[in-house]
């Protein structure tokens, strides 16, 4: 390359990093002057947690706040899903995803704005429920970043779509709004999906987003046995599924350990036993939550039927007949999360001249956690994905966390699962930055 060509060159990076500073103080600007009303919003979807299909004032507050910007409305899809359009001439179709559901934990942070609402579920059992997930800082950001791409619109051109998807937690939501025929009911295919979760193994001004498979598969799935119910004093009357059930879970546990090779990973777990009422009542059946986690079918496949295997040899040790067989009731299901190579390292590139390269972490293992999020597109070949763990420990916290010999002061779903106010703005900078990277050719 001659002297000229490299002055050329040097000239051009010149102006696009200086075209790129100018783009990354516009959209801190506005995310920092926006920050107090988002923290109110944060706070507030906060105090008021729904669990997944039930996410109806959450959706409304979402609904009511694309709406007020100028974006494109449908909502109802998959019960409470909604969705902001807005087409902004000639370019890519870029889809940005917020998961809205909560967990059914009881909060034990001691937040002035801590959670203290009880729900009842689809099987008209009542829990405390809160945000033990940061799905409340989802929809926080989704709408800061909203706001900015909409005043910033003469910045970028093509169609930018917002998604806030029901019911994450339930591995069902978003495979539930494509089922609703999302697309057909007018929203654009994209050419790309980003999203973003909370992180609490990285204090706020970190991010992981990693190349290739980023989380695993996974299944939840409820086993319910059937036996002769009766009186607690005879039970050589009855046949008692709570005894069924707890042989299950032990039996269960050797399909990873003896089915799979080490070198496969998997995880079975089992999250609930539901059975019987009384104390001197042996109930007629019990019901076991299960939740299975893997990288590939054939994994998948050995832990299923290893659990139907497990069932039936119960179910002949007991003397059952067929009709009595446990059943095996299949609920959420994803497939593993993968990035995109040469879409993350776009969007990491950005992110770097944003929060420096040494706070940017692309080289940290899949995760054994699932997320549903692919499925909005899952089997469209167009659409490349890029989802970010984004830090949310204060970092106090987390210094004094690693100065104790721990890797993390709290984790998902655990009622202590605190995000730091501090992560509110820098999410939604962060957010709105990798929108901007994407529309960019």
């Amino acid at each position: 390359m001659t002297n000229k060509a490299l002055i050329f060159l040097s000239a051009i990076l010149f102006v696009y990093g200086d075209i790129q500073a100018q783009s990354n103080r516009q959209v801190k600007q506005m995310a920092y002057a926006d920050s107090s009303r988002l923290v109110e919003i944060f706070k507030d979807i906060h105090q008021n947690p729904e669990i997944g299909f039930m996410e109806v004032r959450t959706s409304g507050i979402i609904a009511k706040e694309l709406k007020s910007l100028g974006y494109q409305i449908i909502t109802g899809i998959a019960k409470t899903g909604v969705v902001g359009i807005l087409k902004n001439g000639a370019g890519p179709t870029v889809m940005y995803r917020a998961d809205m559901d909560c967990n059914s934990v009881k909060e034990t942070t001691g937040l002035s704005y801590s959670s203290t609402k009880i729900m009842k579920k689809e099987d008209g059992t009542e829990t405390p429920v809160t945000h033990a997930c940061g799905h409340d800082a989802h929809v926080t950001w989704m709408l800061g970043i909203a706001k900015i791409m909409m005043t910033l619109k003469n910045e970028w051109k093509g169609t930018l779509v917002f998604v806030a998807q029901p019911a994450e937690e339930l591995l069902m939501g978003a495979q539930a709004m494509v089922d609703d025929n999302m697309y057909e009911k007018g929203v654009p295919v994209p050419d790309y999906l980003l999203g973003m979760h909370t992180s609490c193994t990285l204090p706020v001004g970190k991010v992981d987003n990693g190349i290739g498979v980023r989380a695993s598969g996974s299944d939840q799935l409820d086993v319910t046995f059937y036996g002769i119910g009766g009186h607690g004093s005879a039970p050589e009357k009855t046949k008692n599924p709570i005894t069924m059930a707890c042989n299950a879970v032990i039996q269960y546990q050797t399909i990873v350990g003896r089915n799979i090779a080490a070198q496969d990973v998997a995880v079975l777990t089992v999250g609930a036993i539901n059975a019987g009422a009384d104390n001197n009542v042996i109930p007629a059946s019990a019901t076991i939550k299960v939740n299975l986690r893997w990288f590939n079918e054939k994994t998948r496949n050995i832990l299923l039927d290893g659990i139907k295997r497990i069932n039936e040899g119960i179910a002949v040790a007991n003397g059952l007949s067929k009709e009595q067989y446990p059943i095996i009731k299949m609920k959420g299901n994803v497939y593993p999360l993968e990035n995109d190579a040469d879409f993350a390292n776009k969007i990491n590139t950005a992110l770097k001249t944003l929060l420096s390269p040494d706070n940017v972490i692309t080289d940290t293992p899949p995760s054994m956690g699932s997320e549903d999020f692919a499925h909005l597109v899952l089997g469209n070949n167009k659409t490349v994905i890029d989802y970010i763990d984004v830090g949310i420990v204060n970092q106090l916290l987390f210094d004094k966390t690693i100065k104790e010999g721990k890797k993390f002061p709290f984790y998902y779903h655990a009622g202590n699962y605190a995000v730091d106010l501090a992560s509110i703005p820098l999410g939604t900078e962060i957010g709105a930055t990798a929108l901007f990277t994407a529309f960019k050719k």
